[in-house]
């Protein structure tokens, strides 16, 4: 089932406690954290670059994504990392999370981003399956605890001239 109009949008005061109350299932718990933590921790780590949005359906949040986007310093200096992609369990299994990941892939892309990154902590219920369909591929690297995933992101340079 696809998933029209998921578009993103920034967090403001007006839709704050919308956001923060999404929710994954409770199996997902240990792989994902919760809007609230993630915005304390984007708050406590400037360092990281933390860039975030809350993923919308027409008008109703159904999920967030942040990004560490080109840290100057860190594991992932001056590189786009997926930190945290959250789909509130009742929109799951709709495209969401695909739709969402296309439109950050864009934003890298138009950024000059060559690459996407993000990692996941492996066990039962583990979000792999969903990172692998959508074209991502382990670099062989672990990072806290958790396998690093990469996303080529070939540009569209069309042919060269002489």
């Amino acid at each position: 089932m696809s998933s029209p109009g998921v578009h993103l949008r920034e967090i403001t005061d007006d839709n704050r406690d919308a956001v923060r109350a999404l929710r994954v299932r409770r199996d997902q718990k240990q792989f994902v954290a919760s809007v609230s933590w993630s915005l304390k921790e984007a708050a406590k780590t400037p360092e990281a670059n933390p860039w975030y949005r809350a993923l919308y359906r027409g008008d109703e949040p159904v999920g967030f994504v942040m990004l560490s986007w080109k840290p100057p310093t860190g594991p992932f200096e001056g590189r786009h990392f997926i930190w945290r992609l959250l789909v509130d369990k009742r929109h799951q299994g709709r495209g969401v999370g695909r739709d969402a990941l296309t439109q950050i892939a864009d934003l890298v892309r138009a950024d000059g981003g060559t690459e996407l990154l993000t990692s996941y902590e492996p066990g039962d219920g583990e979000p792999w399956p969903f990172y692998r369909k959508f074209g991502f591929e382990p670099t062989g690297k672990l990072y806290d605890g958790e396998i690093v995933l990469r996303l080529a992101l070939p540009t569209n340079a069309g042919t060269r001239m002489p």
